[in-house]
């Protein structure tokens, strides 16, 4: 398996290279497309007892075309792959509603981990997008311009997003030195759960991967807060997991690991849903 497309989203508004950095070196190393996209939403119609009092005007839409054309500048200028590997695209629209969409070109979405947000469709919900899209995400916070992906550990959980994230990954895994699989369970599941990491370790090898694998017992310390450390431990700059969350009345519900790694990781996520 390897990666052919890979997709990141530039914020209108982004000065640093960041998450664009860091897709830009996978495509590299993959010899793939990149393809930047980009959105910007209007202000909503604002009318009261009859009377409108704001609505987008000519003048706003052309100054939103021009932010976007700028930034389509901006990206193609800092990206030193070849012109033919490089795509823009961009809309006046709902910026999660359009990534979601356009993410039916890629094999992998690269997104700039934000703050979690609900109910604010002029931004990025970068979350949220990750729980529509179909497509693995690869979330990359503050300060982060590269991904080695020599060492890696995956989150495992005995779910169909685990399963999810650990075969959209195998492009990441193949290549890495070592990949360390992590499953924390109750204390009455230790054996089951050493048979399911054991075989998640041997359908790896299978594919070439050089994996070790341990099993943890819930404890004190937060499950997200023991992978974090586990990837810290063992030199890792990415943690691959399943992602976990719904959507009710408009907003993103998360279960607690997916959102505390998002919250509290430094390094990079590959999530699948």
């Amino acid at each position: 398996m390897s990666f052919a497309s890979v997709m990141v989203y530039v914020d209108p508004e982004q000065q640093e290279e960041g998450q664009i950095a860091v897709a830009e070196g996978i495509a590299s190393g993959f010899g793939a497309s990149i393809l930047g996209v980009s959105a910007i939403a209007t202000e909503p119609l604002i009318v009261a007892e009859g009377v409108i009092i704001q609505e987008t005007t000519a003048e706003d839409l052309e100054r939103i075309r021009a932010a976007l054309s700028a930034k389509e500048a901006w990206f193609r200028r800092i990206v030193r792959l070849p012109s033919e590997k490089v795509e823009w695209r961009s809309a006046i629209g709902f910026p999660t509603e359009f990534l979601a969409g356009q993410a039916r070109a890629a094999d992998l979405v690269v997104v700039k981990r934000k703050q979690l947000r609900t109910n604010y469709p002029r931004y990025l919900d970068s979350a949220g997008a990750m729980l529509r899209m179909g497509r693995p995400t690869l979330s990359v916070p503050d300060g982060v311009t590269q991904l080695a992906g020599d060492r890696i550990v995956v989150g495992w959980k005995d779910t169909r997003e685990a399963r999810l994230a650990v075969r959209e990954a195998l492009p990441l895994l193949t290549r890495a030195s070592k990949v360390t699989i992590a499953e924390i369970c109750t204390s009455d599941e230790q054996d089951m759960a050493h048979r399911r990491v054991q075989d998640v370790a041997s359908y790896l090898g299978r594919h070439g991967v050089s994996c070790e694998h341990e099993v943890r017992v819930h404890s004190t310390e937060p499950d997200a807060g023991y992978l974090i450390r586990l990837a810290a431990d063992v030199g890792a700059d990415l943690i691959v997991t399943g992602a976990y969350g719904h959507s009710r009345l408009g907003e993103w519900i998360f279960g607690g690991m997916t959102h505390s790694l998002l919250q509290q990781a430094r390094v990079c996520l590959l999530m699948a849903h």
